[in-house]
């Protein structure tokens, strides 16, 4: 069995609303779809969502890289998934989001060509799984009203995105706590908006507040103090923008930097580094939180198989796919309400794009 067609489209899909970080605000999801069509008659499907403040690719940098990819890949034989990832890698450095829409859809053939849900192809155990859900960055009186909104739906853990001034933040999240009361825990993502010594005052005034952990409080290129800020915060910390894949993984447990890895498959370059991380996770005792970008359920499908495989993945941030205004996604992941989430019982992903949508498409041919 060879590869002998690829596929890249660039979906956009507008969000519900608009979906604000202390890097920027998002009105739409610009992903990039990958199918790979085999001798054998498979089709695998990957998808990735670029995210240019962190992964630093955009659809159409994806859309470029992707053609690159595709010509290389022409011929391989994608159940050899160790030898396509290092190939892809040996064509150019970087660019793990277009890399993880490529890995998932030769983990999407794979599982197919087995007869297995991927779930099962990954010797994973099947489980219900509970994503958060987020409060976008912004006025404090609006975040706690959304939270309330969110508390109201009957999710369990609300996440909060913050990284603006120290004192704003720590308002932020006192209003939110005076809106919904302490019983729900909280998840605080920074997306590196402070310093050390910024990070460490404003995770010790926010330690009352019944927060599981702080997502990335420093920016990435300062991992060198990510220690110092943990060591000193009451607050555990989750390294995301600064664990990107494997090797990044194995730096932070060398300086102990953090207790939590967040795992998004367009930071590792997809499910085969992703499984890296895991291995060295379970190894050292740190727990895991799998995220996404703004993917739509058919990526968010493969991060959910990925999350039966090991007891270290105790934590799931799987909501932006719910802000989508449109769900071009068949089979796949079902959110069955309160946070939610049931993987599909399909071999493969177990989740296809409507052809009808991709006709509406531009698409990349490469054969």
């Amino acid at each position: 069995m060879t590869i002998d067609r690829i596929e890249l489209y660039h979906s956009r899909i507008k969000l519900k609303e608009a979906f604000t970080i202390s890097l920027g605000t998002f009105n739409y999801a610009d992903n990039v779809l990958v199918l790979i069509r085999t001798s054998e008659g498979l089709v695998g499907h990957g998808e990735c969502s670029p995210f240019m403040s962190i992964n630093g690719e955009s659809y159409d940098t994806c859309l470029a890289v992707g053609k690159y990819l595709a010509k290389g890949l022409m011929g391989k034989h994608p159940l050899n998934i160790e030898a396509c990832s290092r190939l892809m890698d040996s064509i150019i450095y970087g660019n793990a989001s277009i890399k993880s829409a490529f890995d998932m859809a030769l983990y999407d053939i794979a599982a197919q060509h087995a007869g297995k849900p991927l779930y099962k192809f990954l010797k994973g155990k099947k489980r219900t799984l509970t994503t958060d859900y987020t409060v976008s960055f912004g006025d404090a009186k609006k975040m706690a009203v959304d939270a309330q909104q969110i508390k109201d739906w009957g999710y369990e853990i609300i996440k909060v995105k913050l990284g603006g001034t120290p004192a704003d933040d720590v308002r932020r999240i006192k209003a939110i706590r005076q809106k919904i009361g302490g019983g729900i825990p909280l998840v605080i993502d920074a997306n590196q908006g402070w310093n050390e010594k910024s990070a460490i005052k404003v995770l010790t005034e926010l330690s009352p507040y019944n927060i599981l952990f702080c997502e990335e409080p420093i920016p990435r290129w300062d991992f060198m103090n990510l220690p110092l800020v943990q060591q000193h915060s009451p607050i555990p910390i989750m390294a995301d923008e600064s664990c990107g894949d494997h090797h990044d993984a194995l730096r932070l447990i060398e300086l102990k930097a953090c207790q939590f890895f967040n795992i998004k498959l367009g930071k590792s370059s997809g499910i085969f580094k992703a499984l890296k991380i895991i291995k060295l996770a379970e190894a050292t005792g740190i727990k895991i939180q799998l995220g996404g970008f703004l993917e739509s359920r058919l990526a968010f499908t493969a991060a959910s198989h990925l999350a039966t495989v090991s007891d270290a993945i105790q934590y799931f941030d799987f909501d932006t796919a719910i802000m989508h205004k449109e769900d071009h996604v068949l089979g796949g992941i079902c959110y069955t309400g309160n946070g939610k989430i049931e993987l599909p019982d399909g071999i493969g992903l177990g989740a296809t794009i409507d052809k009808a949508y991709l006709r509406k498409l531009d698409k990349i041919v490469v054969r």
